[in-house]
C-alpha cells in the first residue's frame, strides 16, 4: 500500500523503466491494461445524468416532433381523397382543396421539423460537450502509470476517433432516430384508425424485423467493441514505432516493426470487413419484411374494397402509409449500426469520465489552510520511504526494499550507474508511479499528509511548452499569478533578462507557431513553474541535462535557486552539481548502496569516490567539457 502523493509535474515526464532491461521498442508489453469501459448499464445512467438538467430542452424538442411527425400524416389521407375523387369522377375543381391541404401541410410540417431537429441538436451537442469536458478533465489527472499500463493507443484512440464517433452520432443519428421511431410508432396509429386491419397486416413485417434487429445487435455489440480495441492496438503500435524509430534504424529493425504495424492494421481491416458483411445481412433481412408486409397491406385493402368496408381511397392510404414506414423503419434499423458503434465509443468514453478523482474534495477551510503553508512557508517537509519495492512487470524489481529519509529543507542529491533505479525511486517519491510494496509518506509542518494532492513538485529534463502567450505557460503553476510574481520567479532563476528582451515580453507567443526557445531557456520556465508553484517538496529529475554544454552552469544556478529552502531531492546528470547538495545518496542495481557527504563518500573509496575520480580526471578546465567527454553517471532517456 502507497501513501505516495500525486503530484502536479512542473516539467513532462518520461516513464521509462529504469532497470537497465533491454526492452522490444513497439512491442505491445505483457502487461498491458487497456483503459476501463463501461458497462451498459452505467453508460445509460451516465446518459441520464448527463440529460437531467436540460428535461426542459428535451421535452421542447420531441414534443416538436412529435408535431412534425402527426402533421407529415396527413399527406396520406389527403393522397387517398384525390384517388376517391378521381375514382368517382367528381369535377376537377373537387381537387383543389386537397391541393391547398398538401401544400399546408407540406409548409407546416417543413418548419415544425427543423425547429424540433434544431431542439434535438442543441440538446445532443450540449449534452456531448460536458462528456467531452469530463473526459478530458479525467484524462488528464489519470495517474500516468496507469496510462503507461494503458498505452497511449488507448487513450489517444478514445479522445480522437470515439469522441468523433459520438459526435457524429449526436449530430446525425440521434435526431434522425428520434425522428424515424415517432414516425414508425404514429403511421402505426394512423393506420390502425384507417381500419384495424391494415394495422394487423402490417404487423407482419414486424416479427422479422424485430429477429434482424435482435440478430445485429447481438453480434454488432461485441463486433465494434473488438473493433475499438483493435484501432487502439493499431495506433499504439504506430506511435511506438514512431517514437522508438532512431533505435528501430540503430537495430535493422525495420522490417519487423512493419510487419507489427501490417498484422495490427490488417487486424483492424478484417473487423471492418466484417461489420460490412454483417451489414449487408442486415439490408437482406430487412427487404423480406418490407415485401411480405406491403403484400399483406395490399391483399387486405384488396378485400375489404371489394367486401364494401372501406374505398379505394382509404385502401390507397393505407399502402402509402405502409410504404412510407419503409424509409423510417430502415433509416431506424441502420441507424443501429451507428448507434452500436455510438454506444461502444460512449462507454469508453464514459469509463475514463467515471474514474475516481485523485484528489477527493476537501472542507473549504482545509483547502485554504492547504494553501496558506505553501504560499507562505518554505520549511520544506519530510519525506519518509519506507521498505519501497517496485517492478514495471512482473517478476522483474526495479528497486528493492528501499528506505530513505529527506529531512525538512534538506537537498539531497541522488547518483548512480545508468539502470540503478534513480528515476524510478523519484518519481515514486513524485507520487508519478505507486510503488508495488512500501510506503512514501510527506509530512509538512508536523502533519503528515499523503495521497491527497500533496505540494510535491516534480521537474524533469522533458519540458513542454504549451503553444500562447509565455505568461499564460507559466500560470500553469499558478493562475492568479500576478505578471509582477511572474516577474520574480523568472528573476530567481536568471530567465528575466531574455524574457524581456523578447518581442512582446511576457505577452510573446512561444510553443507550437511561436516564438523558438532554447532548450536552457524552456527549463528555465519549468523551474519558474516551481517557483510560483511553491511545493514545500521539489523533485528534480535530470533538469539540468537539457542545457548541453552551454547554459549548463546557468541551469545549475537556476536550480539552486528554484529549489532554496524546500525539501529537494536531486537526480543529477553533472557531479558539480552534486557536491553541493547536503548529502549525496548512491544507487546501484535498485538499493541504496551509499549515503553520506561529498567529502564522506570521497574518503570511503566506494561507487561515488570512484565517478567523481573519473569526472574530475576528464574535466580539463573549470569550465563544463563536451558532454561526450564525461563519463555520465545515468543515460537521461532511459534512467
Amino acid at each position: 500500500m502507497s501513501d505516495s502523493p500525486d503530484t502536479p509535474t512542473i516539467g513532462s515526464t518520461g516513464a521509462a523503466p529504469d532497470d537497465g532491461s533491454e526492452r522490444d521498442f513497439g512491442s505491445e508489453p505483457a502487461g498491458r491494461e487497456l483503459l476501463p469501459t463501461a458497462t451498459p448499464a452505467r453508460t445509460r445512467a451516465a446518459v441520464r445524468e448527463l440529460v437531467r438538467p436540460r428535461r426542459g430542452l428535451a421535452v421542447a424538442g420531441f414534443a416538436t416532433m412529435i408535431v412534425a411527425t402527426g402533421v407529415g400524416l396527413l399527406v396520406q389521407p389527403l393522397l387517398g381523397r384525390i384517388v376517391d375523387i378521381v375514382a368517382d369522377h367528381r369535377p376537377p375543381g373537387d381537387i383543389t382543396l386537397p391541393v391547398v391541404l398538401l401544400v399546408l401541410v407540406a409548409l407546416a410540417q417543413g418548419a415544425t421539423t427543423a425547429l424540433g431537429l434544431s431542439l434535438v441538436s442543441r440538446l445532443g451537442e450540449t449534452v456531448l460537450a460536458q462528456l467531452r469536458e469530463r473526459f478530458v478533465e479525467k484524462a488528464l489527472r489519470l495517474p500516468l502509470e496507469q496510462v503507461e499500463k494503458a498505452g497511449a493507443g488507448d487513450l489517444t484512440a478514445r479522445v480522437t476517433r470515439d469522441v468523433s464517433v459520438v459526435g457524429e452520432a449526436v449530430r446525425d443519428a440521434l435526431p434522425e432516430l428520434a425522428r424515424s421511431l415517432l414516425a414508425i410508432a404514429l403511421t402505426l396509429a394512423a393506420m390502425a384508425a384507417l381500419d384495424w386491419r391494415f394495422f394487423l397486416a402490417a404487423l407482419i413485417a414486424v416479427p422479422v424485423q424485430a429477429s434482424t434487429a435482435r440478430w445485429y445487435v447481438r453480434n454488432a455489440v461485441p463486433l465494434y467493441a473488438r473493433q475499438r480495441i483493435a484501432t487502439g492496438s493499431q495506433q499504439q503500435q504506430l506511435l511506438d514505432t514512431i517514437a522508438g524509430a532512431g533505435t528501430v534504424r540503430a537495430f535493422r529493425l525495420e522490417e519487423e516493426h512493419t510487419e507489427r504495424v501490417t498484422r495490427r492494421s490488417s487486424a483492424a481491416v478484417e473487423l471492418t470487413l466484417r461489420g460490412v458483411r454483417l451489414v449487408l445481412d442486415f439490408y437482406n433481412r430487412l427487404h423480406i419484411a418490407e415485401y411480405a408486409g406491403l403484400a399483406a397491406v395490399l391483399v387486405t385493402g384488396f378485400l375489404l374494397v371489394r367486401g364494401g368496408s372501406v374505398s379505394i381511397g382509404t385502401a390507397t392510404a393505407a399502402a402509402l402509409y405502409f410504404h412510407s414506414l419503409f424509409t423510417p423503419v430502415n433509416a431506424a434499423l441502420v441507424l443501429l449500426d451507428d448507434a452500436q458503434s455510438a454506444t461502444a465509443a460512449l462507454a469508453r468514453l464514459v469509463g475514463v469520465a467515471d474514474q475516481p478523482s485523485p484528489e477527493p474534495e476537501k472542507p473549504e477551510a482545509e483547502k485554504q489552510a492547504q494553501e496558506s503553508r505553501s504560499r507562505t512557508a518554505k520549511a520544506g517537509g519530510t519525506v519518509t520511504v519506507t521498505g519501497i519495492q517496485h517492478a514495471y512487470e512482473p517478476g522483474r524489481p526495479v528497486l528493492h526494499d528501499v528506505d530513505l529519509t529527506l529531512r525538512a529543507g534538506e537537498r539531497v542529491a541522488l547518483v548512480g550507474p545508468s539502470g540503478a533505479g534513480k528515476t524510478t525511486l523519484a518519481k515514486l517519491i513524485a507520487g508519478v508511479h505507486r510503488p508495488t510494496a512500501g510506503s512514501v509518506r510527506v509530512t509538512t509542518n508536523g502533519t503528515g499528509v499523503s495521497g491527497d494532492g500533496l505540494p510535491v513538485a516534480l521537474v524533469t529534463q522533458e519540458t513542454h511548452v504549451f503553444a500562447g502567450p509565455l505568461a499564460d505557460d507559466l500560470r500553469l503553476a499558478r493562475a492568479d499569478a500576478t505578471d509582477d510574481e511572474l516577474r520574480t520567479a523568472l528573476a530567481s532563476v536568471t530567465a528575466l533578462d531574455w524574457v524581456e528582451a523578447l518581442p512582446e515580453s511576457l505577452d510573446t507567443v512561444v510553443g507550437e507557431g511561436g516564438h523558438r526557445l532554447t532548450s536552457a531557456q524552456v527549463q528555465q520556465l519549468a523551474l519558474a513553474r516551481l517557483v510560483l508553484a511553491d511545493p514545500p517538496v521539489a523533485v528534480l529529475d535530470e533538469a539540468t541535462a537539457e542545457a548541453g554544454s552551454t547554459g549548463a552552469r546557468v541551469l545549475e544556478q537556476a536550480a539552486d535557486r528554484a529549489v532554496d529552502g524546500r525539501t529537494a531531492l536531486v537526480v543529477a546528470h553533472r557531479l558539480t552539481q552534486v557536491a553541493t547538495a547536503d548529502r549525496i545518496v548512491v544507487m546501484d542495481g535498485g538499493r541504496i548502496v551509499e549515503s553520506g557527504t561529498h567529502d564522506e563518500l570521497c574518503a570511503a573509496a566506494g561507487i561515488y569516490a570512484s565517478l567523481w575520480e573519473a569526472w574530475s580526471g576528464t574535466r580539463t578546465t573549470a569550465d563544463e567539457t563536451p558532454t561526450h567527454h564525461r563519463p555520465d553517471t545515468t543515460t537521461p532517456k532511459d534512467d
